[in-house]
């Protein structure tokens, strides 16, 4: 008997990990069943990456902290587990997103750097644990919205460069003394155009917004 993952799920794990996450299934499920999914959805390549609650028991943190860097699967576990696998995660040094719908993800939801709840099917204590609700339940709106935020703090980020270069090279010269006050106010006007016309390129961002339903 196997539950069979989602249509969409295949879809997401290929865009999430083209947005340069990496992927980690946590389930209940039997070794063997857990693996069996997790490659016909592209999460796990071999057995290898597959590690059991039973496993984690016996590990010291030390030597599970060295080894769940190369693990994307944890089969048979518990609330306490997922738990524990958080944190390990964040002690190797990753910043970790959590997804869940049940009442036994709330802890770790809470644990995770971001917890992120499944709004359609989630449970009451699940979405009060979490940072972020999914409304629809499809994970690929993750990576598309890490795909709008990265563009906008790019946006952002190019401007204040920009405006401080520029600022920089008009005190350098003035104090040459080869700028007057009319480069300065020209040089404010240049930059606030340029600023406003790089900030266009989020509206690139807002129409990717609108199109996938992420304003509602």
């Amino acid at each position: 008997m196997i539950d069979p993952p989602r249509k969409e799920a295949a879809s997401s794990v290929k865009i999430l990990k083209k947005a340069g996450v990496k992927v980690a299934m946590i389930t209940g499920d039997y070794k063997d069943t857990a693996f069996a999914i997790a490659r016909k959805i592209g999460i796990a390549d071999s057995v290898e990456q597959c590690m059991t609650g039973a496993e984690i028991d016996r590990m010291s943190q030390e030597a599970f902290r060295r080894k769940i860097r190369n693990i994307r699967v944890f089969a048979r576990v518990t609330p306490a587990h997922k738990v524990k696998i958080v944190k390990g995660f964040q002690e190797a040094g990753q910043i970790v997103a959590m997804t869940g719908d049940g009442v036994n993800d709330a802890p770790s939801l809470q644990a995770a750097d971001i917890g992120i709840a499944m709004g359609a099917m989630g449970s009451d204590a699940a979405i009060e644990a979490a940072d972020v609700v999914l409304m629809d339940d499809d994970p690929a709106r993750i990576a598309l919205a890490m795909d709008i935020s990265r563009r906008t703090v790019r946006i952002v980020y190019q401007n204040i460069v920009f405006a401080l270069a520029i600022k920089a090279a008009c005190l350098a010269l003035g104090a040459l003394g080869l700028a007057g006050m009319w480069l300065a106010i020209f040089a404010d006007v240049g930059v606030m155009v340029l600023a406003v016309l790089n900030a266009t390129r989020a509206l690139y961002t807002r129409d990717l917004v609108r199109r996938n339903g992420l304003d509602k």
